[in-house]
């Protein structure tokens, strides 16, 4: 667990990075021999006139980018090879190496991009699948972390929250999100509605207890980090957590 919490990723107003400008970076960052299987592959796609036969193709090129850790590039074609077969478990993979990618952070251009990808992968696959949860989380951190329209992202959360009261993981990210948006009170609530039900939810208490940190709360957010630290119960997290305490004690 981080000793802080991030500022979200929002992508603002950005101007997405181009797909063509991605995809140029990966193909200098390829070793020679690498290059020369990317340009096979990319002749078979050329010679290719049914647009169905190319997503297998799409699923080889981007196993090849993949291979040589150039992920932007892989995610583009997994997500070309899952549009055209309108895959929803390949639209979910698709949309959450972009996503994974978007939370690692970049440049405000690539993440603005990841954002845009992860977006159209997850609302195809919804468009399959329109009651998967765990789809609309992924989708809502998207919108929350990657543009400017929050609220998007806010709003599939509440939906959740609001059909199903003690869903813990959308009270985990609602909580999350509204403690990194100085909501203290209401973080309080969604961590406490997880407690009430996991009472060892490492996750809740850790951001419980940050919670009454950011109010105030010196006291109660260091008996919650000690519970936490006995819960782990590792040496190095132990240390982390002692010397995060030792910093605003």
């Amino acid at each position: 667990m981080p000793a802080a919490t991030g500022d979200m990723h929002q992508g603002g107003n950005m101007q997405p990075a181009s797909a063509d400008s991605i995809l140029a970076a990966a193909r200098r960052q390829l070793p020679e021999h690498a290059a020369a299987e990317i340009a096979t592959i990319e002749k078979q796609l050329v010679a290719i006139t049914d647009s169905s036969a190319m997503a297998p193709v799409f699923w080889d090129m981007a196993k090849h980018w993949q291979e040589h850790k150039q992920f932007p590039a892989a995610a583009y074609y997994y997500a070309k090879s899952a549009k055209l077969e309108n895959s929803e478990k390949n639209l979910n993979f698709a949309g959450q190496i972009f996503l994974d990618l978007l939370q690692r952070g970049g440049s405000p251009a690539m993440q603005a991009w990841e954002a845009q990808e992860a977006i159209d992968c997850f609302n195809r696959s919804l468009q399959i699948n329109p009651n998967n949860d765990t789809v609309k989380m992924a989708l809502a951190a998207a919108y929350v972390e990657g543009t400017a329209q929050p609220m998007q992202g806010i709003q599939l959360l509440l939906g959740i929250a609001s059909e199903k009261p003690d869903h813990i993981p959308a009270n985990l990210m609602l909580g999350r999100f509204a403690l990194q948006s100085g909501q203290n009170d209401k973080a309080i609530q969604r961590f406490e509605t997880v407690l009430k039900q996991e009472p060892e939810n490492t996750e809740a208490l850790y951001f419980l207890a940050e919670a009454y940190k950011s109010n105030g709360n010196k006291a109660k957010a260091i008996e919650l980090l000690e519970k936490c630290k006995k819960i782990v119960n590792k040496p190095e997290f132990s240390q982390e957590i002692d010397a995060y305490i030792k910093s605003f004690k």
